[in-house]
Protein backbone atom coordinates (compact mmCIF):
# COMPACT_ATOMS: atom_id res chain seq x y z
CA UNK A 1 0.00 0.00 0.00
CA UNK A 2 1.17 3.59 -0.70
CA UNK A 3 1.86 5.55 2.09
CA UNK A 4 -1.09 7.16 3.33
CA UNK A 5 -1.90 10.93 5.20
CA UNK A 6 -4.37 10.66 8.30
CA UNK A 7 -6.85 13.89 7.60
CA UNK A 8 -9.03 15.41 10.60
CA UNK A 9 -12.36 15.02 10.42
CA UNK A 10 -15.00 17.58 9.04
CA UNK A 11 -18.76 18.13 8.77
CA UNK A 12 -20.57 19.31 6.10
CA UNK A 13 -22.85 21.15 7.95
CA UNK A 14 -20.60 23.27 9.07
CA UNK A 15 -20.16 24.42 5.61
CA UNK A 16 -23.92 26.09 5.33
CA UNK A 17 -22.87 29.39 7.10
CA UNK A 18 -20.37 30.24 4.46
CA UNK A 19 -22.01 27.89 1.17
CA UNK A 20 -25.21 28.00 2.14
CA UNK A 21 -28.09 25.01 2.99
CA UNK A 22 -28.84 24.48 -0.60
CA UNK A 23 -25.21 24.00 -1.62
CA UNK A 24 -24.60 21.78 1.49
CA UNK A 25 -28.37 19.40 0.42
CA UNK A 26 -27.06 19.29 -3.28
CA UNK A 27 -23.80 17.94 -2.64
CA UNK A 28 -25.68 15.19 -0.66
CA UNK A 29 -27.66 14.86 -3.03
CA UNK A 30 -24.75 14.15 -5.81
CA UNK A 31 -22.95 12.13 -3.31
CA UNK A 32 -25.94 9.80 -2.76
CA UNK A 33 -25.43 7.23 -5.38
CA UNK A 34 -21.58 6.99 -4.80
CA UNK A 35 -22.49 6.27 -0.69
CA UNK A 36 -19.95 3.59 0.29
CA UNK A 37 -17.59 3.58 -2.82
CA UNK A 38 -13.80 3.83 -2.14
CA UNK A 39 -11.90 6.13 -3.88
CA UNK A 40 -7.94 6.49 -3.83
CA UNK A 41 -6.45 10.17 -4.46
CA UNK A 42 -2.95 10.03 -5.32
CA UNK A 43 -0.35 12.93 -5.91
CA UNK A 44 2.97 13.48 -4.85
CA UNK A 45 3.40 15.44 -0.94
CA UNK A 46 1.76 15.75 1.90
CA UNK A 47 2.04 19.41 2.87
CA UNK A 48 3.08 22.38 0.30
CA UNK A 49 1.09 23.78 -1.83
CA UNK A 50 -2.40 23.63 -3.32
CA UNK A 51 -2.92 20.07 -4.37
CA UNK A 52 -1.91 18.96 -0.54
CA UNK A 53 -4.25 21.48 0.90
CA UNK A 54 -7.28 20.51 -1.24
CA UNK A 55 -7.00 17.03 -0.55
CA UNK A 56 -7.22 17.57 3.45
CA UNK A 57 -10.50 19.25 2.85
CA UNK A 58 -12.26 16.47 0.17
CA UNK A 59 -11.01 13.64 2.05
CA UNK A 60 -12.33 14.41 5.01
CA UNK A 61 -15.71 15.88 3.35
CA UNK A 62 -16.05 12.31 0.70
CA UNK A 63 -15.54 10.81 4.50
CA UNK A 64 -18.73 12.59 5.96
CA UNK A 65 -20.79 12.30 2.79
CA UNK A 66 -20.14 8.06 3.54
CA UNK A 67 -17.53 7.81 1.02
CA UNK A 68 -14.36 5.41 1.82
CA UNK A 69 -12.36 7.94 0.68
CA UNK A 70 -7.98 7.95 1.14
CA UNK A 71 -4.70 9.75 -0.01
CA UNK A 72 -1.79 7.97 -1.09
CA UNK A 73 1.58 9.70 -1.93
CA UNK A 74 4.06 9.05 -3.94
CA UNK A 75 7.03 8.03 -2.47
CA UNK A 76 9.80 9.95 -4.68
CA UNK A 77 13.49 10.45 -3.90
CA UNK A 78 15.65 13.57 -5.06
CA UNK A 79 16.58 12.57 -8.34
CA UNK A 80 12.90 11.74 -8.86
CA UNK A 81 12.06 15.27 -7.57
CA UNK A 82 14.28 16.92 -9.97
CA UNK A 83 13.01 15.38 -12.75
CA UNK A 84 9.26 15.87 -11.95
CA UNK A 85 10.33 19.58 -11.40
CA UNK A 86 11.45 19.75 -14.78
CA UNK A 87 8.52 17.89 -16.11
CA UNK A 88 6.33 20.89 -14.55
CA UNK A 89 8.47 23.45 -15.57
CA UNK A 90 8.25 22.11 -19.21
CA UNK A 91 4.69 21.29 -19.38
CA UNK A 92 4.07 25.57 -17.81
CA UNK A 93 6.09 25.71 -21.21
CA UNK A 94 9.94 26.32 -20.14
CA UNK A 95 12.25 25.12 -22.73
CA UNK A 96 14.07 21.85 -20.15
CA UNK A 97 16.61 19.63 -20.95
CA UNK A 98 14.55 16.19 -21.19
CA UNK A 99 16.31 12.94 -21.92
CA UNK A 100 16.02 9.51 -21.93
CA UNK A 101 17.97 9.25 -18.22
CA UNK A 102 15.49 11.18 -17.13
CA UNK A 103 12.62 9.17 -18.77
CA UNK A 104 13.93 5.86 -17.27
CA UNK A 105 14.47 7.64 -13.59
CA UNK A 106 10.68 8.36 -13.63
CA UNK A 107 9.54 4.90 -14.69
CA UNK A 108 12.18 3.80 -12.29
CA UNK A 109 10.45 5.26 -9.12
CA UNK A 110 6.71 4.78 -10.63
CA UNK A 111 7.29 1.36 -10.93
CA UNK A 112 8.21 0.91 -7.46
CA UNK A 113 5.31 2.75 -6.36
CA UNK A 114 2.97 0.92 -8.49
CA UNK A 115 4.15 -2.56 -6.76
CA UNK A 116 2.28 -1.37 -3.56
CA UNK A 117 -0.83 -0.41 -5.13
CA UNK A 118 -3.48 -3.11 -5.27
CA UNK A 119 -6.03 -1.23 -7.80
CA UNK A 120 -8.69 -4.13 -6.99
CA UNK A 121 -8.97 -2.81 -3.68
CA UNK A 122 -10.32 0.81 -5.23
CA UNK A 123 -13.64 1.79 -7.14
CA UNK A 124 -11.90 5.42 -8.00
CA UNK A 125 -8.08 6.09 -8.53
CA UNK A 126 -8.17 9.80 -8.67
CA UNK A 127 -3.98 10.93 -9.85
CA UNK A 128 -3.17 14.68 -9.54
CA UNK A 129 -0.67 15.67 -11.73
CA UNK A 130 2.21 14.20 -13.53
CA UNK A 131 4.32 12.63 -10.67
CA UNK A 132 2.22 9.76 -10.58
CA UNK A 133 0.43 9.93 -13.90
CA UNK A 134 2.63 6.58 -14.91
CA UNK A 135 0.92 4.46 -12.24
CA UNK A 136 -1.62 3.32 -14.80
CA UNK A 137 0.13 2.87 -17.56
CA UNK A 138 2.54 0.43 -15.33
CA UNK A 139 -0.41 -1.23 -14.00
CA UNK A 140 -1.64 -1.89 -17.14
CA UNK A 141 1.61 -2.81 -18.78
CA UNK A 142 1.42 -5.74 -15.91
CA UNK A 143 -2.25 -6.92 -15.97
CA UNK A 144 -3.46 -4.95 -12.75
CA UNK A 145 -5.80 -2.63 -13.90
CA UNK A 146 -9.20 -2.26 -11.96
CA UNK A 147 -11.48 0.48 -10.79
CA UNK A 148 -12.29 4.08 -12.51
CA UNK A 149 -9.06 6.32 -13.22
CA UNK A 150 -9.38 10.10 -13.27
CA UNK A 151 -6.03 11.62 -14.07
CA UNK A 152 -6.60 15.71 -12.25
CA UNK A 153 -3.82 18.26 -14.02
CA UNK A 154 -3.95 21.16 -11.70
CA UNK A 155 -0.63 22.91 -13.57
CA UNK A 156 -1.07 25.56 -17.13
CA UNK A 157 -0.54 23.14 -19.97
CA UNK A 158 -1.58 25.87 -22.33
CA UNK A 159 2.12 25.62 -24.05
CA UNK A 160 3.96 22.82 -22.97
CA UNK A 161 7.32 22.04 -24.18
CA UNK A 162 6.98 19.48 -27.31
CA UNK A 163 9.41 16.81 -25.75
CA UNK A 164 7.95 16.57 -22.44
CA UNK A 165 4.19 16.53 -23.53
CA UNK A 166 5.09 13.93 -25.84
CA UNK A 167 6.33 11.80 -22.75
CA UNK A 168 3.03 12.24 -21.00
CA UNK A 169 0.31 12.45 -23.68
CA UNK A 170 0.25 8.81 -24.21
CA UNK A 171 0.12 8.26 -20.78
CA UNK A 172 -2.92 10.77 -20.54
CA UNK A 173 -4.68 9.48 -22.73
CA UNK A 174 -4.99 5.39 -20.78
CA UNK A 175 -7.45 7.24 -18.36
CA UNK A 176 -11.00 6.97 -18.33
CA UNK A 177 -11.70 11.39 -17.03
CA UNK A 178 -8.97 13.79 -17.43
CA UNK A 179 -9.83 16.74 -15.46
CA UNK A 180 -8.41 20.52 -16.09
CA UNK A 181 -9.14 23.35 -14.45
CA UNK A 182 -9.72 25.45 -17.83
CA UNK A 183 -9.97 24.40 -21.51
CA UNK A 184 -7.24 25.82 -22.69
CA UNK A 185 -5.95 23.53 -20.74
CA UNK A 186 -6.35 20.44 -22.83
CA UNK A 187 -3.96 19.59 -25.12
CA UNK A 188 -5.96 18.82 -28.57
CA UNK A 189 -3.83 15.05 -28.61
CA UNK A 190 -5.96 14.05 -25.95
CA UNK A 191 -7.98 11.69 -27.31
CA UNK A 192 -9.04 8.45 -25.09
CA UNK A 193 -10.55 9.89 -21.62
CA UNK A 194 -13.62 12.19 -21.32
CA UNK A 195 -12.66 15.43 -20.19
CA UNK A 196 -14.43 17.70 -17.57
CA UNK A 197 -13.19 21.32 -16.42
CA UNK A 198 -13.13 22.05 -12.82
CA UNK A 199 -11.38 24.97 -11.12
CA UNK A 200 -10.15 24.64 -7.74
CA UNK A 201 -11.92 25.98 -4.51
CA UNK A 202 -10.50 27.17 -1.05
CA UNK A 203 -12.24 26.17 2.32
CA UNK A 204 -13.97 28.46 4.14
CA UNK A 205 -13.53 26.52 7.35
CA UNK A 206 -9.89 26.07 7.50
CA UNK A 207 -7.24 27.66 9.87
CA UNK A 208 -6.04 29.52 6.57
CA UNK A 209 -9.27 30.75 5.43
CA UNK A 210 -11.61 30.87 8.95
CA UNK A 211 -12.63 34.60 10.57
CA UNK A 212 -9.43 35.53 12.73
CA UNK A 213 -9.29 37.97 15.54
CA UNK A 214 -8.07 41.34 14.96
CA UNK A 215 -5.33 40.63 18.54
CA UNK A 216 -3.77 37.01 16.34
CA UNK A 217 -3.65 39.55 13.93
CA UNK A 218 -1.69 42.36 15.53
CA UNK A 219 0.34 39.05 17.32
CA UNK A 220 1.96 38.17 14.15
CA UNK A 221 2.41 41.38 12.59
CA UNK A 222 4.59 42.39 15.49
CA UNK A 223 6.59 38.68 16.02
CA UNK A 224 7.49 39.18 11.96
CA UNK A 225 8.63 42.87 12.62
CA UNK A 226 6.13 44.49 10.89
CA UNK A 227 4.64 48.05 10.92
CA UNK A 228 0.76 48.12 11.66
CA UNK A 229 0.32 51.86 10.76
CA UNK A 230 1.91 51.28 7.53
CA UNK A 231 0.77 50.09 4.26
CA UNK A 232 1.19 46.31 3.54
CA UNK A 233 1.44 44.62 0.20
CA UNK A 234 1.49 40.24 0.77
CA UNK A 235 2.15 37.67 -1.53
CA UNK A 236 1.85 34.04 -0.62
CA UNK A 237 3.35 31.47 -2.32
CA UNK A 238 5.93 28.84 -3.24
CA UNK A 239 9.39 30.44 -3.67
CA UNK A 240 9.14 29.61 -7.96
CA UNK A 241 10.42 31.49 -11.32
CA UNK A 242 5.99 30.93 -12.17
CA UNK A 243 5.19 32.63 -9.35
CA UNK A 244 7.88 35.45 -10.29
CA UNK A 245 9.13 36.62 -6.78
CA UNK A 246 12.00 39.10 -8.60
CA UNK A 247 9.25 41.10 -10.31
CA UNK A 248 7.28 41.36 -7.64
CA UNK A 249 10.29 42.75 -5.69
CA UNK A 250 10.71 44.95 -8.59
CA UNK A 251 7.34 46.51 -8.40
CA UNK A 252 7.26 46.99 -4.68
CA UNK A 253 10.50 49.09 -5.35
CA UNK A 254 9.02 51.02 -7.94
CA UNK A 255 5.58 51.61 -6.27
CA UNK A 256 7.68 52.48 -3.03
CA UNK A 257 8.75 55.54 -4.64
CA UNK A 258 5.35 57.02 -4.48
CA UNK A 259 3.50 55.40 -1.32
CA UNK A 260 7.14 56.25 1.02
CA UNK A 261 6.73 54.06 4.34
CA UNK A 262 5.45 50.57 2.03
CA UNK A 263 6.41 47.04 2.92
CA UNK A 264 5.82 44.19 1.83
CA UNK A 265 5.90 40.30 2.49
CA UNK A 266 6.26 37.21 0.48
CA UNK A 267 5.65 33.73 2.44
CA UNK A 268 5.67 30.53 1.28
CA UNK A 269 5.86 26.81 2.36
CA UNK A 270 8.78 24.59 1.37
CA UNK A 271 7.05 21.68 -0.31
CA UNK A 272 8.78 17.77 -0.26
CA UNK A 273 8.42 17.31 -4.14
CA UNK A 274 10.46 21.08 -5.20
CA UNK A 275 13.96 20.71 -4.82
CA UNK A 276 14.24 24.22 -6.44
CA UNK A 277 12.91 25.84 -3.89
CA UNK A 278 15.50 26.80 -1.55
CA UNK A 279 17.50 27.59 -4.87
CA UNK A 280 14.67 29.78 -5.62
CA UNK A 281 14.29 31.32 -2.74
CA UNK A 282 18.14 32.25 -2.35
CA UNK A 283 18.01 34.56 -5.04
CA UNK A 284 15.57 35.95 -4.04
CA UNK A 285 16.90 37.10 -0.95
CA UNK A 286 19.89 38.28 -2.95
CA UNK A 287 17.54 39.91 -5.24
CA UNK A 288 15.98 41.72 -2.03
CA UNK A 289 19.41 42.48 -0.66
CA UNK A 290 19.39 44.29 2.73
CA UNK A 291 16.03 46.10 2.53
CA UNK A 292 14.59 45.94 5.83
CA UNK A 293 10.97 46.08 4.47
CA UNK A 294 11.01 43.25 2.02
CA UNK A 295 10.39 40.13 4.52
CA UNK A 296 10.71 36.72 3.03
CA UNK A 297 9.56 33.93 5.54
CA UNK A 298 8.91 30.29 4.88
CA UNK A 299 7.46 27.77 6.91
CA UNK A 300 11.37 27.40 8.90
CA UNK A 301 10.22 30.66 10.65
CA UNK A 302 6.91 29.17 11.81
CA UNK A 303 4.89 31.06 8.96
CA UNK A 304 1.79 28.05 8.64
CA UNK A 305 -1.92 28.46 8.17
CA UNK A 306 -2.59 30.72 10.98
CA UNK A 307 0.15 32.71 9.99
CA UNK A 308 -0.69 32.95 6.33
CA UNK A 309 -4.15 33.58 7.39
CA UNK A 310 -3.19 36.66 9.36
CA UNK A 311 -0.88 38.21 7.33
CA UNK A 312 -3.53 38.28 3.97
CA UNK A 313 -6.32 40.13 6.37
CA UNK A 314 -3.63 42.53 7.62
CA UNK A 315 -2.69 43.13 3.93
CA UNK A 316 -4.02 46.25 1.98
CA UNK A 317 -3.31 45.10 -0.98
CA UNK A 318 -2.89 40.65 -2.02
CA UNK A 319 -0.21 40.15 -4.93
CA UNK A 320 0.07 36.81 -6.91
CA UNK A 321 2.17 38.00 -9.62
CA UNK A 322 2.42 34.87 -11.64
CA UNK A 323 3.52 34.33 -15.29
CA UNK A 324 2.32 31.11 -15.43
CA UNK A 325 -0.63 29.73 -13.31
CA UNK A 326 -3.13 26.38 -12.84
CA UNK A 327 -5.02 28.47 -10.49
CA UNK A 328 -4.14 30.27 -7.88
CA UNK A 329 -5.75 29.43 -4.64
CA UNK A 330 -3.92 32.35 -2.72
CA UNK A 331 -6.04 34.66 -4.79
CA UNK A 332 -9.82 33.52 -4.03
CA UNK A 333 -7.67 33.36 -0.71
CA UNK A 334 -7.34 37.12 -0.74
CA UNK A 335 -11.20 37.63 -2.23
CA UNK A 336 -12.57 35.37 0.28
CA UNK A 337 -10.85 37.92 3.00
CA UNK A 338 -12.29 40.92 1.24
CA UNK A 339 -8.76 42.04 0.10
CA UNK A 340 -8.05 44.24 -2.90
CA UNK A 341 -5.98 41.22 -5.16
CA UNK A 342 -3.65 42.07 -7.84
CA UNK A 343 -2.96 39.32 -10.38
CA UNK A 344 -0.90 38.33 -13.32
CA UNK A 345 -3.02 38.30 -15.99
CA UNK A 346 -2.48 34.29 -16.77
CA UNK A 347 -3.86 30.68 -16.69
CA UNK A 348 -7.11 30.20 -13.64
CA UNK A 349 -6.04 33.66 -12.19
CA UNK A 350 -8.60 34.80 -14.93
CA UNK A 351 -11.20 32.79 -14.03
CA UNK A 352 -11.28 34.51 -10.50
CA UNK A 353 -10.44 38.14 -10.77
CA UNK A 354 -13.13 40.22 -13.07
CA UNK A 355 -10.41 42.81 -13.75
CA UNK A 356 -11.64 46.16 -12.34
CA UNK A 357 -14.47 44.63 -10.30
CA UNK A 358 -12.86 41.89 -7.99
CA UNK A 359 -9.35 43.33 -8.58
CA UNK A 360 -6.79 44.16 -11.29
CA UNK A 361 -5.06 41.32 -14.17
CA UNK A 362 -1.61 42.39 -14.72
CA UNK A 363 0.74 42.07 -17.47
CA UNK A 364 4.08 43.18 -16.36
CA UNK A 365 6.17 45.06 -13.57
CA UNK A 366 4.92 48.27 -14.50
CA UNK A 367 1.82 47.94 -14.69
CA UNK A 368 1.59 46.04 -11.08
CA UNK A 369 3.40 48.69 -9.61
CA UNK A 370 0.73 50.97 -10.74
CA UNK A 371 -2.14 49.36 -9.78
CA UNK A 372 -0.55 48.86 -6.71
CA UNK A 373 0.18 52.95 -5.76
CA UNK A 374 -3.58 52.70 -7.09
CA UNK A 375 -4.86 50.55 -4.43
CA UNK A 376 -3.17 51.94 -1.80
CA UNK A 377 -3.86 55.19 -2.68
CA UNK A 378 -7.85 54.94 -2.67
CA UNK A 379 -9.28 52.94 0.47
CA UNK A 380 -12.80 53.07 -1.06
CA UNK A 381 -12.00 51.09 -4.25
CA UNK A 382 -9.76 48.73 -2.09
CA UNK A 383 -13.08 48.12 -0.04
CA UNK A 384 -15.20 48.14 -3.35
CA UNK A 385 -12.96 45.31 -4.75
CA UNK A 386 -12.93 43.42 -1.53
CA UNK A 387 -16.70 43.38 -1.51
CA UNK A 388 -16.77 42.02 -5.28
CA UNK A 389 -14.41 39.56 -4.50
CA UNK A 390 -15.70 37.86 -1.53
CA UNK A 391 -18.99 37.88 -3.69
CA UNK A 392 -17.38 35.62 -6.57
CA UNK A 393 -15.82 33.79 -4.59
CA UNK A 394 -18.71 32.95 -2.10
CA UNK A 395 -20.37 31.69 -5.60
CA UNK A 396 -17.91 29.94 -7.55
CA UNK A 397 -14.72 29.15 -5.52
CA UNK A 398 -15.87 27.46 -2.45
CA UNK A 399 -14.93 23.38 -1.77
CA UNK A 400 -18.27 22.17 -2.00
CA UNK A 401 -18.72 23.40 -5.72
CA UNK A 402 -15.33 21.80 -6.46
CA UNK A 403 -15.82 18.28 -4.76
CA UNK A 404 -19.75 18.26 -6.17
CA UNK A 405 -18.00 18.82 -9.77
CA UNK A 406 -15.82 15.79 -9.30
CA UNK A 407 -18.60 13.73 -7.84
CA UNK A 408 -19.87 14.35 -11.17
CA UNK A 409 -17.11 12.72 -12.55
CA UNK A 410 -17.05 9.44 -10.41
CA UNK A 411 -20.37 9.01 -10.53
CA UNK A 412 -20.41 9.45 -14.52
CA UNK A 413 -17.20 7.42 -14.92
CA UNK A 414 -19.26 4.33 -12.58
CA UNK A 415 -22.14 4.52 -15.33
CA UNK A 416 -24.63 5.64 -11.97
CA UNK A 417 -27.26 8.33 -11.86
CA UNK A 418 -26.76 11.41 -9.85
CA UNK A 419 -29.10 11.91 -6.90
CA UNK A 420 -30.52 15.52 -8.33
Amino acid sequence: MLRTVDVPARRLDDYAADAGDEAVEQLRSVAAPLRGARILQVNSTAYGGGVAELLVTHIALLRDLGIDAHWGVLEGSDDFFHVTKSVHNGLQGMAVQWTPEMEALYWERVRANASDLDATSWDHLFIHDPQPAGLLPVLEEEDRRAGCWTWRCHIDVSRPHPPVWAFFEPMVNRYDDAVFTMEDFAQPGIAGPRLAFVPPSIDPTSEKNRPVAQDAVDEVLQRYRLDPDRPLAVQISRFDPWKDPLGVIDAYRMAREQVPGLQIVMAGSMAADDPEGMEYLARTRAHAGADPDIHLLTDAEGVMAPEVNALQHAADVVIQKSTREGFGLVVAEGMWKRRSVIGGNVGGITLQIEDGVSGFLVDSVESCAARLVELLRDPALRARMGEAGRERVRGRFLSLRELGDYLTVFSRAAGVERGD
